[in-house]
Formats: structure tokens, sequence, C-alpha cells
């Protein structure tokens, strides 16, 4: 007997996303493989991230400058180190 008879249905793309969630939390994909579709997507690596933990106030003080100045926390960081090393803004 195929052991795949008595497993649930997959929930389709349309379902309510709580319900998927559901269904994930109490099923394995690897009971469902033959049901999948592969999929193709590209991964850029050429682009390095650095993580920095700061203080949760120094966070704060940063994204509340960022966000009167219009931009990110991540350029007015980016712009702030570049500064502070002596590199133009075009080099980063």
């Amino acid at each position: 007997m195929d052991a795949n008879k008595n497993q649930d249905p997959m929930p389709d793309n349309t379902s309510d996303i709580e319900k998927i969630i559901a269904f994930w939390d109490t099923h394995s994909t690897a009971d469902y493989e033959d049901e999948m579709e592969d999929v193709e997507f590209e991964i850029d690596l050429q682009e390095e991230l650095f993580v920095v933990r700061l203080v949760p106030e120094l966070a704060d003080v940063i994204a509340r400058s960022a966000k009167a100045r219009g931009v990110s926390t991540e350029t007015l960081v980016n712009l702030w180190l570049a500064e502070r090393a002596g590199m133009s803004a075009s080099t980063h």
C-alpha cells in the first residue's frame, strides 16, 4: 500500500496563509516531495554583509537621525562610516 494515500492533501497557494502555516507546522515536507515543483532562482553572492551589534540606545538614536534625514538607517550608517574612513560616498 502506498504510504502517501493516507496523508492529508497539501494546501494550495490560494489557501488562507494561517491554514498553510498550521498545515506545515504539523506536516513534513519530506512526505510531499513528489507533489512539489522544482523552482529556479539566482543568488547574488558578490555583495558582502557585515553585522555589527549596537547597544539599543545607540541604535535608536541612529534610526531617529536617519528618519529625520529621510534615509534608511543602513544608508546613514554607511555614509557616516565612509566619511569617518575618509572615503567618498561613491566608493562604497
